[in-house]
């Protein structure tokens, strides 16, 4: 019979829990799960003036560190992974940019097995299937309609480890796909799209489920022609990935989704690319170049803003400090909201017994001075 691992209480932090923050709270770590007691002379990290919160899940991430998710060998897309976990996000799923389709299908095949080994949460496919009237960091002659059985082809690629597909869900067979993806259990995403109302409210029927980096390449809000973000923002079907890094939306932008979806029905995204924690220079964006200046990444050839290079961590301390939200709504969109819509509610995405022990630690001012994945740390707070 195997040794019971030795558990470690977490002790005197502000922990915030399903239910509210808990002042001076304790969270007991055995081996890689949060237990629900431990013995009386179990050693204690005394974490007085901090923070605890659940590890950050980022749905929406083509990569960090210098490497791509998209093109990067296996030991390249181990770095990005890491230099997020190390700005507290426990959980990833890799997004790729539009590419040739033979690619993209390869390109599953390879990152499956990354899921498979635990590293990587599943995969997101942003484009090719996304318009080019709206296609931001996405080449042109690389888009196609959402046909279903090019999107199966993806699915199929990816050995069951696909768990979202972003849409222009008004292309032809566009609705077709939505319907395709949902009854395979993957998410569809709206969005790089220029739907009308009536259109997104068409694709929110089928099944589509989160909107893409929500007022970020779709059609503005018109009091006459109200576009995809109002049915978006309306419908509680619908999650809406938001990019809190102070370049892709304004602080208005960001409390009209709040209060108008609710802080249940958000997910804070990084939409990382290569430059995230790495730094400013020219970098490649699947075929087309991006010059990264002041932490702001744009195309070299027509400016659009080419992803971001945020980490959860600093979108976190933005949103207390700076857009005033309070913090257990912060917790659910950046860490509770995303887990329920991987469908792993049950192991991640907060701080409760039997979960995965995945969590933050953060100083009276938001920092970021810990980070634990599965009862290890990646980052070590100074006890005391």
């Amino acid at each position: 019979m195997a040794a019971r691992a030795t558990a470690t209480v977490l002790a005197g932090a502000r922990v915030v829990l399903p239910t509210g923050t808990v002042e001076n709270g304790r969270v007991v770590v055995e081996g890689t799960r949060i237990a629900g007691a431990a013995s009386a002379d179990a050693p204690v990290t005394d974490l007085s003036g901090h923070w605890l919160v659940p590890g950050f899940v980022d749905i929406h991430n083509h990569g960090g560190g210098g490497a791509s998710f998209t093109s990067g060998t296996a030991e390249e897309v181990l770095q990005g992974v890491d230099t997020h976990r190390r700005h507290g996000t426990t959980t990833l799923v890799a997004s790729t940019v539009t590419g040739e389709m033979d690619f993209l299908a390869h390109r599953a095949g390879f990152l499956s097995e990354l899921v498979e080994q635990g590293d990587l949460a599943g995969i997101h496919f942003e484009g090719p299937f996304i318009s080019p009237c709206r296609k931001g960091a996405h080449s042109e002659s690389l888009l196609r309609d959402p046909d279903p059985a090019e999107v199966r082809k993806l699915l199929d690629a990816a050995r069951g480890t696909a768990r979202m597909v972003t849409l222009a869900t008004e292309l032809p067979g566009g609705i077709d796909s939505v319907r395709l993806l949902a009854e395979h259990g993957v998410i569809a995403a709206i969005g790089h799209t220029d739907a009308t109302y009536e259109q997104t409210a068409e694709a929110i029927d089928a099944g589509a489920t989160v909107a893409t980096h929500l007022f970020n390449a779709m059609p503005g809000l018109g009091h006459r022609a109200p576009g995809p973000i109002a049915a978006l923002l309306e419908d509680e079907r619908v999650t809406v990935e938001l990019i809190n890094d102070g370049v892709h939306l304004h602080p208005a932008a960001l409390e009209l989704a709040f209060n108008a979806a609710g802080a249940g029905r958000v997910a804070f995204i990084t939409d990382a690319m290569d430059a995230a924690g790495f730094g400013d220079g020219r970098y490649q964006l699947g075929p087309l170049a991006v010059e990264v200046k002041d932490g702001v990444a744009r195309l070299v050839e027509g400016d659009s803003i080419a992803g971001s290079t945020l980490t959860l961590d600093t979108a976190f301390r933005r949103a207390v400090t700076v857009d005033r939200i309070p913090v257990e709504d912060v917790v659910r969109a950046i860490s509770v909201n995303p887990a329920k819509l991987l469908g792993a509610w049950d192991r991640i995405g907060s701080l409760e017994p039997g979960k995965d022990a995945d969590l933050v630690v953060l100083d009276e001012d938001f920092r970021l001075k810990g980070v634990m994945r599965h009862g290890a740390w990646v980052v070590e707070p100074q006890a005391g």
